[in-house]
């Protein structure tokens, strides 16, 4: 695990998108309605993009081949993140979950359904998704783009720009200002620690947030 993966999964989104915003970065949360299967489990890393499109047509072999492929082409160390482009079939399964797991892959985030969600839950492997069908891919779905900018909601994600999700939701972060961020959502976590225990030891809410300027 990279420093920076390391220090994101110890931070929590609601500082984050807190520090992002008074930041001025606008629309970097993704929608509410992606869900993990592990919700305790947090997830940070850099972002293995891909999108996807729907060929009625595709011939079986050639999804599998592709399928395989995108597996193969995954960059160690990152989340796979999907725009799949379709609500009909899943994109992540027990194999590929496998396969992904022993390339170091943190996780993925999947904008759409996925599949054999048991299996990844005893897996250990975080998933973010819409929902669930046992459709699979074949002669239905092809990659379009690898490493390649994707909208999901209303947020762009560039290849290895960085995600952070936690039970709350998911944050992407520019990778050109990743460190300064993470620096400030450090030191505002500290700021929180002190004003906690200055609320549990009594302090007025209002008095707390005059001295900490936070709340």
């Amino acid at each position: 695990m990279d420093q920076i993966t390391e220090r994101l999964e110890r931070c929590y989104t609601g500082i984050v998108h807190d520090i992002m915003r008074a930041m001025g970065f606008k629309d970097f949360t993704l929608p509410p309605e992606l869900k993990p299967i592990l919700p305790g489990k947090p997830l940070a890393g850099p972002a293995f993009t891909i999108e996807g499109r729907v060929d009625r047509n595709a011939d079986p072999h050639e999804t599998l081949l592709a399928w395989t492929g995108l597996l193969s082409q995954a960059h160690r160390g990152h989340v796979w993140v999907c725009r799949t482009n379709t609500d009909y079939v899943a994109l992540m399964g027990e194999l590929s979950a496998q396969a992904l797991q022993l390339k170091d892959i943190r996780g993925c985030i999947i904008d759409g359904l996925v599949r054999d969600v048991e299996f990844l839950i005893e897996q250990g492997f975080q998933t973010w998704c819409r929902g669930y069908t046992p459709r699979d891919i074949v002669g239905y779905w092809l990659p379009k783009a690898v490493d390649t900018e994707i909208l999901i909601g209303d947020v762009w994600i560039a290849p290895g720009d960085y995600i952070v999700s936690d039970r709350d939701g998911v944050i992407r972060i520019p990778k050109d200002r990743v460190l300064e961020i993470l620096d400030k959502a450090e030191t505002a976590m500290a700021t929180e620690s002190d004003l906690r225990k200055a609320i549990l030891a009594g302090m007025d809410p209002q008095q707390a947030y005059l001295k900490y300027g936070k709340f």
